[in-house]
């Protein structure tokens, strides 16, 4: 399928690093504050809501956005196309979940200091707006605003406005992202009762993996390139336009499968432990309840 030049490829380097401000400033106040957040938490409370892994989770998913929005590889999207599928991969597929697990809500809430919480938790159920965000984060909201970002910005016409446009590939990113948060928080649930069960959950993780390996399996096996953005830029790489779009399909399909299968295993493994204490506690239970007797 790709020849034995891709390989061949001139130093990422050369592309300069995005030294955009908004980016930059919203990655490190992101960081900032939660570590703030953590500092201020007492330990033991820290210890049982965060631990190392959780921590670890949200660095690292504020690393992959810096890689993939800030250093030469941010660059490489204008010229591959497979290259941008990678940086939709790390918005939709890679930093939410590491983000979301790392429970920053939480953590960025205790940045503030004690009356700045209080009032922000009055401004949240008095204004009204908790009960906004509960229906905009109703399950068949976010798997609709999920589902519509993943087909309309992969379509070519609005791709091809994306890479016209800085400020319109910027509202692209932003909805992959944000749309990709509201699908991990309710995937993951980092901290509240699950809004829906574990099957109606890991029913809503296959619908919509399905329609991601569903493009990703069209890009791959389309017999000409779709993107006519990159017909003049994929040659320098040692990539064919349709070479680069099949390995772009690919990145699409296999790694976010391989994800979405990862997820589905975990919360298969976490239905079955609930199953198990909820068997445990019934017994329980009813011995309690015939020693009564």
């Amino acid at each position: 399928m790709f020849g034995p030049a891709m390989w061949q490829l001139k130093p990422l380097f050369a592309l300069g690093w995005n030294w955009d401000p908004w980016i930059l400033t919203s990655l490190a106040l992101a960081l900032a504050c939660y570590l703030m957040g953590l500092s201020r938490i007492p330990l033991t409370v820290r210890s049982r809501l965060f631990g190392k892994l959780r921590c670890l989770s949200f660095i690292a998913g504020i690393a992959m956005l810096f890689i993939f929005l800030i250093s030469p590889l941010d660059g490489l999207d204008d010229q591959l196309f497979s290259a941008h599928m990678a940086q939709h991969m790390v918005l939709m597929m890679v930093a939410p979940p590491l983000l979301v697990f790392g429970r920053p809500t939480l953590a960025w809430l205790w940045a503030f200091p004690l009356p700045a919480r209080r009032l922000i938790g009055q401004t949240w159920t008095r204004t009204g707006l908790r009960h906004f965000v509960h229906e905009i984060g109703a399950p068949p909201v976010i798997w609709i605003l999920c589902s519509a970002a993943l087909w309309f910005w992969h379509l070519p016409a609005p791709f091809a406005w994306s890479l016209a446009s800085e400020p319109v590939h910027a509202l692209e990113h932003i909805c992959f992202f944000g749309t990709s948060l509201a699908f991990w928080s309710l995937v993951l649930e980092p901290l509240a009762k699950r809004r829906i069960g574990y099957g109606l959950t890991i029913i809503f993780v296959v619908t919509f993996g399905l329609q991601m390996g569903l493009i990703g399996a069209l890009l791959t096996f389309a017999g000409h390139p779709l993107y006519a953005a990159y017909s003049l830029t994929t040659e320098q790489w040692g990539l064919s336009p349709l070479e680069d779009q099949q390995l772009g399909g690919l990145s699409m399909w296999i790694p976010a499968s391989l994800i979405h299968l990862t997820t589905l295993g975990v919360l298969v493994a976490a239905w079955m432990r609930q199953d198990e204490s909820l068997s445990i506690a019934a017994a329980s239970f009813r011995r309690n309840s015939a020693v009564g007797n």
